[in-house]
């Protein structure tokens, strides 16, 4: 029988909520910054800003990892689920950070789709973490995170032939790559997330 939780313990929750719900707040964010007509340097100072909230998220769980005995569930899994949402973030701000650094004001349109993804993606995990406490009805979650980066493999893909399709001349194709790499490896590190959880579950379980 599982016993009772220490304010302590409990706070790993909040913190996690936290930090997934910063993840809404960026995807958002970006979804702004893709737009044409979007004030870029405004929204890119405003994602800087999530990065950093995420950070301090990450810091406060790894202090609090190293002053608990006790933990709600694996040390391991508590290092894993943070750094993976801290990745996310880091992965989201360098993509925003590098639209606006390399001035770029066309994006193909597969890259909307690419965010709109990792919009999703940010929503079901912050609708996710309250669910840690319990365990229950996760199943669904990590399901729908495995078949959004799948999608959001399949939309890299289409980006890459669409680059190198002779659309664009060699430097537009460097500078919109490391962009698209970015948020490929957003979508991935979601994917990172799901499964942390999915055996944080099982062990639970």
């Amino acid at each position: 029988m599982r016993l009772r939780l220490t304010p302590r313990e409990d706070s790993y929750y909040d913190l996690f909520a936290a930090s997934a719900n910063n993840l809404v707040t960026a995807s958002r964010l970006l979804v702004e910054i893709i737009s044409v007509d979007s004030d870029r340097s405004a929204l890119i100072e405003k994602m800087a800003a999530c990065e950093h909230a995420g950070d301090e998220h990450t810091h406060a769980i790894m202090r609090r990892l190293n002053e608990s005995f006790i933990t709600p569930f694996d040390r391991e899994d508590i290092y894993r689920l943070a750094s993976s949402l801290d990745d996310i973030m880091d992965y989201m701000e360098a993509a925003a950070d590098l639209i606006g650094l390399y001035q770029i004001e066309h994006l193909p349109k597969e890259v909307v789709r690419q965010v709109e993804v990792l919009e999703r993606a940010s929503e079901l995990t912050a609708e996710a973490m309250p669910r840690l406490r319990s365990m229950k009805n996760l199943n669904e979650y990590w399901i729908e995170i495995n078949r959004l980066e799948n999608q959001a493999d399949q939309i890299y893909r289409r980006l890459l032939a669409k680059l190198f399709g002779g659309e664009y001349d060699a430097l537009t194709v460097l500078k919109m790559k490391e962009v698209i790499d970015q948020l490929e490896g957003a979508a991935d590190a979601f994917e990172h997330v799901a499964n942390t959880i999915e055996s944080i579950a099982l062990k639970d379980g």
